[in-house]
């Protein structure tokens, strides 16, 4: 039988892979029709990405060739949703993330903000939470997990050893006095570094004891007092840093809700809903998005920054860095300042990326503002929305392989082996090996999905399958939806799903007469928030393989914090978001979507 298990294990993807369009085949046979052949895509497609049995990616490539042979889409319009606006817009973003990580502009950015937040426990983990969702807010949370995580460790090592050496320092101190002409008239006492024992005092009571013969063991006490300094000085650092590793990744993710190029999900929810709603006069853009979701985000990242400091520094004045400067504190602050002065000052090419890192993101917050006609209107967008926040982000992006890496010499013409033209800010090279291209294919699955789900009637088909969810009140059909958004992408990939449980969410709405944006919304925000599990997003893995931490204490910081993400997200939707996107009104958009 343990054979037979271990053979069932070792080939479960093959079995995965074989048995799966099987099991799910009587679904077509029974109810012969667009929706039943394109539920059988769909749930197909949903195993092997729950499973991953074969890479997402080529799971994503899957509608190209299920959906001609089912006789749901032709192929041409399959691959069409391969590359369309929003995955323009996503590889411009990545061009940017990939420039900004080539030329360190992400580090130099996590040292000015460690150096002036300080490196107090609280205030350290405060730095590190707000510096890496700020760089998540532009390049990969991948990217920003494993940058962040190394500079975690080294701070917590040079804390650890300058306290350890001072607690040396001060056993030796004491231990000198242990002789026995010292003992005859020394009361001593010990100061604690660590909290726990800072009140502790080692005196004698008795000063006419024999000193000679109690010298050994008053020397043993003090030694004993050093070891367990020692062990609740590792326990201590143990679990500072679990709280700094945690709050690392769980704020990549969080930084990654706030702008549309952020997260891959956001990106998803802006096609499917130019997809589905084709009128919708670009709602959905970089500044209509950012305005939502980075309020949003501040108010998560403050939420988990306290959640997280009372589970690992606990609740108390000193621990909010109240009092004097230690020796460590300001040996690792050194230690910050000399890892940006390895630095040096900022070369050509990270000024160059800087400028075109402000004017990209300038660009994009004033092409459709809102509050005033923007330039993309005034000059471009008359009658028809010709420029797109695609169009700005491809710019920008080909500027990168025009500007080049080095001030030109221009005035130098002498001859010799040293003169040659610098190379670009990227190149091509350097793109092929750091663009994650699956997420093109995945975007691009998902795209695919959701017009094949609309052009077989699927969607409309689930959607009026959830009416009775009418009878609930309105503030609670997000709510319900986001939580079951929040758990089912615990054990999936946030892009897959994303792509299926989003066509679902307009349908539904649509059928409920409510505002799309009123459930599609905070269910992209809670698509991103997978904390408890280690295999739910990169970035957990990263924390989990980088550090000391046990699955319990993912799932114990995680399942909170997943029930906060949650309530803020429908907080900001029913707040600030309903006063932008005016949710309480079903608008006229919305039923004139795409027809079979």
């Amino acid at each position: 039988m343990a054979g037979f298990l271990r053979w069932f294990w070792m080939y479960r993807n093959y079995l995965i892979i074989l048995l799966s369009p099987l099991v799910i085949l009587p679904l077509p046979l029974v109810s012969p029709g667009m929706e039943s052949r394109c539920g059988y895509v769909i749930i197909l497609m949903a195993l092997f990405w729950c499973t991953e049995c074969i890479p997402l990616a080529i799971t994503a490539l899957l509608p190209v060739i299920l959906f001609p042979m089912m006789g749901i889409m032709e192929s041409s319009e399959v691959c069409n949703q391969y590359m369309k606006d929003s995955t323009v817009l996503g590889i411009g973003g990545l061009m940017v993330a990939i420039a900004v990580e080539h030329t360190n502009l992400h580090k130099r950015i996590a040292f000015r903000v460690l150096l002036g937040l300080g490196v107090k426990p609280p205030l350290l983990m405060m730095g590190f939470m707000v510096t890496t969702a700020f760089l998540s807010m532009w390049i990969s949370n991948t990217a920003s997990t494993a940058m962040m995580l190394p500079i975690t460790s080294a701070v917590l090592q040079q804390l650890s050893d300058t306290e350890a050496q001072a607690e040396e320092r001060e056993m030796d101190l004491v231990t000198s006095k242990a002789g026995p002409e010292g003992l005859e008239n020394q009361a001593f006492e010990l100061d604690n570094t660590t909290e726990d024992l800072a009140s502790k005092k080692f005196q004698p009571k008795d000063s006419s004891i024999d000193m000679g013969r109690n010298n050994f063991t008053i020397i043993y006490i003090i030694q004993s007092l050093a070891e367990q300094r020692r062990l609740e000085r590792e326990q201590k650092y143990l679990s500072l840093s679990k709280g700094l590793s945690l709050s690392v990744c769980y704020a990549s993710s969080i930084g990654g809700t706030a702008t549309l190029t952020g997260a891959t999900t956001n990106i998803i929810f802006k096609g499917q809903v130019d997809e589905l709603f084709p009128d919708n006069g670009d709602i959905i853009n970089f500044t209509s998005w950012f305005g939502f979701a980075f309020p949003n985000m501040v108010l998560m990242l403050m939420m988990s920054w306290l959640w997280l400091k009372s589970l690992y520094l606990g609740i108390n004045i000193k621990s909010f860095g109240c009092g004097t400067n230690k020796d460590c504190d300001k040996e690792a602050m050194k230690l910050v300042k000399d890892e940006s002065k390895k630095l040096g000052s900022m070369s050509f090419a990270e000024v160059s990326v800087l400028v075109l890192f402000v004017l990209l993101v300038l660009l994009w917050v004033t092409r459709e503002p809102g509050f005033m006609p923007g330039w993309g209107s005034a000059l471009f967008n008359k009658d028809r929305t010709f420029v797109t926040d695609a169009t700005v982000s491809v710019f920008i992006s080909v500027l990168f392989f025009i500007i080049p890496s080095q001030m030109p010499r221009c005035w130098d013409f002498s001859v010799g082996s040293s003169l040659r033209a610098p190379s670009t800010l990227i190149t091509w090279d350097i793109v092929q090996k750091k663009m994650p291209w699956n997420l093109i294919l995945l975007l691009g699955g998902g795209f695919a999905l959701a017009k094949g789900s609309e052009t077989s009637g699927l969607s409309r088909f689930l959607g009026q399958s959830l009416v009775p969810l009418q009878a609930l009140p309105p503030f609670a059909i997000p709510l319900v939806v986001s939580l079951l958004m929040a758990i089912f992408t615990e054990c999936t990939s946030n892009v897959a799903a994303t792509s299926l449980i989003l066509p679902v969410l307009a349908s539904m709405a649509t059928a409920l007469k409510l505002h799309p944006l009123y459930v599609m919304l905070p269910c992209t925000i809670c698509a991103s928030l997978a904390f408890m599990l280690p295999v739910a997003t990169p970035p957990n893995a990263i924390a989990f393989s980088y550090s000391n931490l046990k699955i319990k204490d993912m799932a114990k910081a995680g399942f909170v914090l997943n029930i906060v993400g949650v309530l803020t997200a429908n907080i900001a939707l029913n707040t600030w978001g309903t006063a932008m996107f005016d949710l309480n009104t079903f608008p006229d958009w919305a039923n004139a979507t795409t027809t079979p």
